[in-house]
C-alpha cells in the first residue's frame, strides 16, 4: 500500500465559523495563539480503509481488529493490518440526519469476559423529533458477518426534538465501574443551563445505565438546586425558577445524571493518565474550548463564550463571570475539535501523556501538553482532511478516521528519519 508523508501547509484562517479576538480568560494559557503548522511533521501516515462517513472506533483486547462505526447506521471489523473489513449485524435503528446516526462505539471494562460494547446513537422520538440513546449489545463473531446480540437501550434522551449536535462520547471512569456520557445541547441554546434536561450536559451513569452514586446532585427528587444567575428566560425555564435559582419540582427528570452543565457541542471526552477529565467542545463563531471537567460545575453556555453568535450579536467573554469555569485552552478562529485522546503507547515516546485532538474546520491533528490541571497548546499538523476520530492502536500507532462519505482510516506511524 503506498505511504505518504503529511505535509504542513500554511493556515488560511480555516474555520468552521468566524473569527473574533481573543481575550484573556484568566488562565494564562488560555489565550494563547495556535503554534503553526509544523513543517516536518513526525510521523508518516498510511490509509487502511475507507467508510462511509466513519464517526468511532474501538479497538477489540490483543488484536489488530477494531469496531467502526458509520453513522448512516452501519458497523464494521476491520483489521488495521489488512485493510480487510467484516460487516457487523444487529446494528441499532437510528436517525441518519444532519449530525445524528450512529455515532459512538465503546468496549465494556469488562469485555474480555462478557462481549459487550457500548453505542450511541439518535433514535426516533414520540415527537417527530430524534433523541440520543445509550444502548449495549453483545459482540458474538461468526465465520461470516459478526453480529450484536441482545441490544438494549440503557439511557435515552427522554424528551428528543430537532437540533443537531447530540454530542454523544463515551468515557469509562478509570475504577472501569461506571461511564460518563457528552450530551450536546442540540443547537437550542438555553437546554445547557436547565437542570431539568440532559442537554447541554456531562453525565455520569452506572454502567446499567442509572444515575451514578456520589453525582453532585444525587438526592432526593426536588430537595436540590443549582444557582444560574441571570440565565436566559423562556416559558420551560420560567416555570422552575425561583428568584435566581432553579428548583428540580419532581421525580423521574435528569438532575441526579448531571456531573457538569453549561455545555454546547462536547464531541471529546477523556480521561488523563492522572485520572482526570477533560473535554473538547465546539464554540460557535470561534471560543472551541478544552475544558478539564468538574463535578457540579457549570461552563458557561450559552451565556458566556470566547465566540459570537452565527447571528452577530455578541456573547459576554468568561472574564465578566468569575462564577463559570473558563475553558483551560480555547481557540479563536475555530479549528471545530472532534474527538480526544490520551496517548499512552511507545512508539512516539515524545507524545507520552499528551492529549490529540482531531478537528473538523481546521482538518488539522493538534497536540497538547496536559500537566495536572494546566493545558498548553504544542504542534498541529495540517491532515488535509476533516478529522472525526482519533484512537491508539495496541501496538502504540495512531489511528485517524476522516470525516464524510469516502472518510479513510488512517495509521500514523514515525516517520523516517531524514539524512
Amino acid at each position: 500500500m503506498k505511504m505518504r508523508v503529511v505535509q504542513a501547509v500554511v493556515l488560511l484562517g480555516l474555520a468552521a465559523c468566524g473569527s473574533s479576538a481573543t481575550t484573556t480568560t484568566g488562565d494564562s494559557n488560555a489565550q494563547a495563539p495556535s503554534p503553526a503548522l509544523s513543517v516536518n511533521p513526525p510521523f508518516t501516515a498510511t490509509p487502511v480503509a475507507t467508510f462511509d462517513d466513519p464517526w468511532a472506533m474501538a479497538f477489540l483486547p490483543r488484536t489488530t481488529t477494531a469496531l467502526v462505526t458509520e453513522k448512516p447506521g452501519h458497523i464494521w471489523l476491520v483489521d488495521v493490518k489488512t485493510g480487510a473489513k467484516k460487516s457487523v449485524a444487529g446494528a441499532p435503528r437510528t436517525v441518519d440526519k444532519a449530525q445524528g446516526g450512529l455515532l459512538d462505539i465503546a468496549l465494556s471494562p469488562t469485555f474480555s469476559s462478557d462481549s459487550l460494547v457500548y453505542l450511541t446513537f439518535s433514535e426516533a422520538s414520540a415527537n417527530g423529533g430524534r433523541g440520543l440513546a445509550l444502548a449495549t449489545a453483545k459482540l458474538t463473531p461468526g465465520p461470516g458477518a459478526a453480529r450484536l446480540d441482545g441490544l438494549h437501550v440503557i439511557w435515552r434522551d427522554p424528551a428528543g426534538g430537532s437540533g443537531g449536535q447530540f454530542g454523544a462520547v463515551i468515557a469509562f471512569a478509570p475504577d472501569g465501574k461506571s461511564l460518563f456520557l457528552s450530551s450536546g445541547e442540540r443547537q437550542r441554546f438555553t437546554p445547557a443551563q436547565d437542570p431539568n434536561q440532559p442537554l447541554g450536559k456531562i453525565l455520569h451513569l452506572t454502567l446499567d445505565g442509572k444515575p451514578a452514586p456520589g453525582n453532585p446532585w444525587a438526592v432526593k427528587p426536588g430537595a436540590a438546586t443549582v444557582t444560574v444567575t441571570d440565565p436566559p428566560d423562556d416559558t420551560e425555564q420560567a416555570t422552575h425558577k425561583t428568584g435566581r435559582q432553579f428548583r428540580w419540582p419532581g421525580p423521574n427528570l435528569t438532575p441526579a445524571e448531571t456531573w457538569s452543565f453549561g455545555h454546547r457541542n462536547p464531541y471529546g471526552l477523556a480521561f488523563a493518565p492522572d485520572g482526570r477529565l477533560w473535554e473538547t467542545e465546539m464554540g460557535p463563531q470561534g471560543g472551541d474550548e478544552l475544558n478539564l471537567i468538574l463535578p457540579g460545575k457549570n461552563y458557561g453556555w450559552p451565556l458566556v463564550s470566547e465566540g459570537e453568535n452565527y447571528d452577530g450579536v455578541p456573547i459576554p467573554k468568561h472574564a465578566t463571570r468569575p462564577d463559570i469555569v473558563p475553558p483551560k485552552l480555547y481557540w479563536v478562529p475555530s479549528i471545530s475539535p472532534t474527538s480526544l485522546l490520551f496517548y499512552t503507547g511507545n512508539l512516539f515516546p515524545q507524545w507520552k501523556g499528551s492529549a490529540l485532538i482531531g478537528s473538523l474546520s481546521g482538518q488539522v491533528l493538534a497536540r497538547v501538553s496536559i500537566n495536572g490541571d494546566q493545558a498548553r497548546k504544542l504542534e498541529q499538523w495540517d491532515m488535509g482532511s476533516r478529522i472525526r476520530f482519533v484512537g491508539q492502536g495496541p501496538d502504540g500507532a495512531i489511528y485517524l478516521l476522516e470525516d464524510g462519505p469516502g472518510g479513510r482510516m488512517l495509521r500514523l506511524t514515525p516517520a523516517q528519519t531524514r539524512r
